[in-house]
């Protein structure tokens, strides 16, 4: 196979999985507070097919499939990638979401950098702002937020959901007009079945453009009063495909207060990114971005070996948040072709719980985007359970 490396990793962070928001259906629902609200209930209108869409909980990964491969476009939300998630404390589940098409008949913008839903036991709720754009607003100067990760602390009677961010420049009007700048953690506070309210955004390090520093947010996991804070890295050398993984912390307390970041040095915590540990080589290597959870005692980094050029879905394991992650055998092989793109898997822990399972999606994509307008169902999310090692 003949692929453009670099053209492939930005189709992975540009791309939209159109059926993703179709699975999202089996969960829903929220009320509305301050400038954030979500969709209302459905009216008779060119885009209240976005407000709701009811359906039974699915009782298998089978059911999830199924229903995601029989599903066309929902007008309104067309489309997204990522579809990060994590479990609320009052029993819904809040996804965020990359690159977002709203659809031509959406009473608002076509399309946006991020978006967020609220998944209950009735259906999906899109979470808009007052301007029903993204849900982290674009800077000043236009640069945009994609999203990476998400998890929460419990409080009483409210979570505190922190999410980790690509910050991402436009350079020109081309689908791959566009350079990272570097990342960014935005900080929600979700009240009991009420609707997420976007408490501060800030940038982790100056915008540069430098593959070699880590993306700080490209998995996060919250743990007591710690926030884990993953970051993905690429050396400078085109024959390695996978990125390799390091680990800060934080307490949730001053989440986006980067100057209480700590980094792991492979011995202690330190305030300076200079010296890091690498939790896992590049060399097979992880995806930029990935999933990294505890359970039963045991922590697991969920991705693609060798990113999206790889071809096996791998689980790493560690007794510890800092490491050193050991690879398990390939989980399941999701091999990427001339037509075919399979990428970014990510770990769902709170969907149907298995002990000594996980289940996971990655995106499926053909690469023929005049296809894909015509047969969303071509580009969508695919769900799987596999074991933990």
């Amino acid at each position: 196979m003949a692929f453009d490396r670099t053209g492939l990793r930005l189709h992975l962070l540009v791309l939209v999985v159109c059926a993703s928001v179709v699975l999202l259906a089996l969960w829903g629902g929220a009320a509305i507070r301050k400038g954030l609200r979500p969709e209302p209930e459905a009216q008779p209108s060119d885009d209240a097919s976005v407000s709701c869409v009811p359906t039974h909980p699915p009782r298998t990964v089978a059911d999830i499939n199924t229903f995601v491969g029989d599903t066309r476009r929902i007008p309104g939300f067309v489309g997204a990638d990522v579809g990060a998630s994590v479990a609320l404390s009052d029993g819904r589940s809040l996804w965020v979401f990359g690159d977002t098409l709203h659809g031509p008949k959406f009473n608002g913008p076509s399309f946006v950098r991020n978006s967020m839903l609220l998944i209950g036991d009735e259906c999906a709720s899109v979470v808009l702002p007052a301007d029903r754009g993204a849900i982290v607003p674009n800077r000043e100067d236009g640069v945009g937020y994609w999203p990476m990760s998400v998890d929460k602390r419990a409080l009483d009677g409210h979570d505190l959901v922190g999410v980790g961010l690509l910050r991402v420049q436009a350079t020109g009007n081309g689908l791959w007009d566009f350079r990272i700048l570097g990342s960014s953690i935005a900080e929600f506070d979700v009240p009991a079945n009420g609707t997420p309210e976007l408490m501060d955004v800030r940038d982790v390090g100056p915008d540069r453009v430098d593959d070699t520093r880590p993306t700080w947010g490209a998995a996060v996991a919250v743990r007591g009063e710690t926030l884990y804070v993953y970051g993905t890295a690429h050396p400078d050398d085109d024959r390695v495909l996978g990125w390799s993984l390091h680990v800060a912390r934080v307490p949730l307390t001053s989440l986006t207060d980067t100057s209480a970041w700590r980094f792991w040095t492979g011995t202690r915590w330190s305030r300076s990114d200079k010296k890091l540990a690498t939790l896992i080589p590049a060399k097979d290597g992880v995806s930029r971005v990935l999933s990294v959870f505890e359970q039963d005692g045991a922590w697991y980094a969920v991705s693609k070996r060798n990113d999206v050029l790889g071809t096996d879905l791998v689980i790493w394991r560690s007794r510890t948040p800092t490491g050193p992650f050991v690879a398990g055998p390939a989980v399941a092989t999701i091999p990427s072709g001339e037509d075919v793109l399979q990428y970014m898997p990510l770990a769902h822990p709170h969907l149907l719980p298995k002990r000594g399972t996980v289940v996971v999606s990655w995106s499926r994509n053909i690469a023929d985007l005049d296809r894909i307008a015509e047969d969303p169902s071509l580009y969508r999310p695919e769900f799987a359970r596999v074991p933990l090692p």
